[in-house]
């Protein structure tokens, strides 16, 4: 990039977060602007020591800014966009810079698909570091072994999370398709993005064109369990693999044992043993993001005993099922789950670990997905068959849908109702941290599931139940 002054616009989110601290490491002088930066970005930002300019001003463009990052969640109208295309100031999207600044003389690991791709990124990351790889990172999360969302290492690998949500306001393409990709993961294909993609096929072109990047000498590995992502096969020109629990899976897993929060597996890779593993995380949906892992680690030339020890370690990523702390005999759990599937692998995963206990399900409606009635009967069914004690839902998060596209948190209640769970909506935060430390007991979970901040409902939650 053209000069070492940088400017980003939406520097709050997890990804141009941490592009702002990769190229502060690498010696750019980094700012940026938002509105509303919470925990955990706003403690990371100022851990990287990165200015954050609060709110979109004209006036934080200044003569001083080489170029311009531009997040995706900025559009025509920004006071600071308006300023910098009247002023004709360079700029970029962040996937234009990640491919820009590190991806051309990479080894590029992009793990993609709609659920797990975080945990995954982060799992594959830890295996090549731990086996002394020093592959570099970029992840849409916070990773506990590296206390971070990225890592520079001066390895070939550089491992990242292959987001398929749009680039940019003056590019609509996925971000996944700007990322070079040697080795591709896609773990699954659901409907998702409802407010990108107009349907299914829309989706499934973008993913079938990040297989078309990938060179004949790559490797494309698939989601056996997955029919969507089984589907992908026939656009690959490169060598394919696929995992999961499926009979016909290149990596298998077998023999599933759970021991609280460990799962312990046996894994297969085309019908030859690879070895037992163990990963210290609930339910079989990180079973099989841990396979996806452990694949790429053979790719990258890693033996068998390298990967074991190296997953046992796995210390996982915040927001993903993050116990925030107990208070009252009651544990607090975080969990990023906005999706219909994730919300029901979430709680099953839970069930799984703890069959005896109280759970309540407490689900905040906020993401551009989770907001739309397009979803309506899947959110039903997942709180209807993972079976949490007690369902709370929050309303919808300042939706401006109209009625007719816009979940319905009521019917949503009465449908899990009906089905004979206890459900019921409480109109704000305050009403639901109230409610559960009056009803909850000791020995009862609590998993809240939101994409966002949710209103600091953990931390009040863990003081109300203490009080």
């Amino acid at each position: 990039m053209n000069g070492r002054r940088l400017h980003f616009v939406g520097i709050a989110g997890t990804a141009m977060a941490t592009l702002a601290a990769m190229l502060k490491a690498r010696g750019y002088d980094v700012q940026g602007s938002d509105h509303g930066v919470y925990p955990p970005m706003s403690d990371f930002l100022a851990r990287e020591g990165i200015r954050v300019l609060d709110g979109y001003r004209a006036e934080h463009i200044t003569s001083e800014i080489d170029s311009v990052v531009i997040g995706n969640a900025i559009s025509r109208g920004n006071p600071e966009l308006e300023e910098v295309l009247d002023r004709k100031i360079r700029y970029r999207s962040l996937p234009e810079v990640v491919r820009d600044e590190f991806l051309w003389s990479a080894r590029s690991i992009v793990i993609a698909g709609t659920h797990g791709k975080t945990t995954t990124t982060a799992m594959t990351g830890w295996l090549l570091t731990a086996a002394g790889l020093d592959p570099s990172l970029l992840v849409g999360g916070i990773a506990a072994n590296f206390d971070g969302s990225y890592r520079l290492g001066a390895g070939r690998d550089f491992v990242i999370e292959g987001d398929e949500y749009d680039t940019a306001f003056f590019d609509k393409t996925a971000k996944f398709l700007k990322y070079l990709p040697d080795i591709v993961v896609v773990g699954n294909l659901e409907y998702d993005h409802a407010d990108i993609y107009a349907d299914m096929e829309s989706l499934r072109i973008a993913f079938r064109r990040l297989l078309a990047l990938v060179p004949r000498n790559g490797l494309v590995i698939l989601g056996a369990d997955s029919p969507e992502a089984v589907r992908l096969a026939e656009f690959a020109r490169s060598k394919v693999e696929t995992f999961g629990l499926s009979a016909d899976a290149d990596w298998r897993a077998t023999a599933i044992t759970r021991a609280g929060s460990l799962c312990r597996f046996d894994v297969s890779f085309r019908d030859e043993r690879f070895g037992q593993f163990e990963v210290p995380l609930y339910g079989s949906h990180n079973v099989k993001n841990a396979l996806a892992a452990l694949a790429v680690g053979r790719a990258a030339g890693l033996s068998p005993d390298s990967l074991r020890r190296a997953l046992a370690d796995f210390k996982g990523v915040r927001r993903r099922l993050e116990l925030r702390g107990v208070a009252r005999g009651v544990s607090v759990y975080d969990d990023f789950a906005h999706h219909p599937t994730a919300i029901l692998e979430t709680l099953n995963a839970v069930r799984s670990a703890h069959p005896a206990d109280r759970i309540w399900a407490v689900f905040e409606p906020r993401s551009a997905t989770s907001c739309r009635r397009v979803f309506q009967a899947d959110f039903a069914k997942a709180f209807i068959e993972s079976g949490p004690d007690e369902t709370i839902l929050a309303p919808v998060f300042r939706s401006t849908l109209p009625d007719a596209e816009r979940l319905s948190v009521d019917e949503l209640v009465h449908d899990v109702t009906k089905a004979g769970r206890h459900a019921r909506c409480l109109p704000d935060v305050d009403a639901i941290v109230a409610t559960i430390a009056r009803e909850a007991r000791s020995g009862d979970l609590v998993v809240v599931m939101s994409n966002g901040g949710f209103g600091g409902i953990h931390d009040k939650l863990l003081d109300a139940l203490a009080a």
